[in-house]
């Protein structure tokens, strides 16, 4: 089995949702099933369908996280010494070269990346373009209007 990286924050995220999904969904949706049930027929029982169909998801979710969790290599940034140089946790301050627009981003695994809050996913072509780089350097990056160029910043772990 391939190991999927992921920093220890989001680790700590998927182990709160295993913990939620087993202590408080699952038993939710078994009493549900079971108040359902006690109404009579089955056959024609939304509520019981409802309930069997969310059974399901978290079921498979449970399913899910146990397995990215069991395939984790947990990387903590702030124990990352990589010289200076763009690798997966680091934090990257870049500036877009034609509009001097400044944006930060961390470098994250597939299951924490979040635009919104400056976590992008180690496999985005940004992030493929990022790694490696250093303090001055300048990736290419091939977005969807076209090719853009940035300039690393700064470099940090945090």
């Amino acid at each position: 089995m391939a190991t999927i990286p992921i920093t220890k924050r989001g680790a700590e995220k998927l182990k709160a949702e295993l913990h939620r999904l087993k202590t408080r969904d699952r038993p939710e949706v078994i009493n549900a099933i079971a108040e359902a049930r006690a109404q009579g027929d089955l056959s024609e029982n939304a509520e019981y369908d409802a309930a069997k169909d969310r059974q399901g998801f978290i079921e498979g979710r449970i399913k899910d996280v146990e397995s990215k969790l069991a395939a984790a290599q947990i990387i903590d940034p702030l124990a990352l010494d990589a010289g200076g140089k763009v690798v997966f946790g680091a934090t990257v301050e870049l500036e877009e070269q034609s509009t001097g627009e400044r944006v930060t981003y961390q470098i994250v695994g597939e299951d924490e990346a979040d635009l919104k809050h400056g976590l992008i996913n180690v496999s985005s072509p940004i992030a493929r373009a990022l790694i490696g780089k250093e303090e001055g350097d300048t990736a290419e990056v091939q977005a969807p209007a076209g090719v853009k160029h940035y300039e690393v910043i700064a470099v940090s772990y945090v």
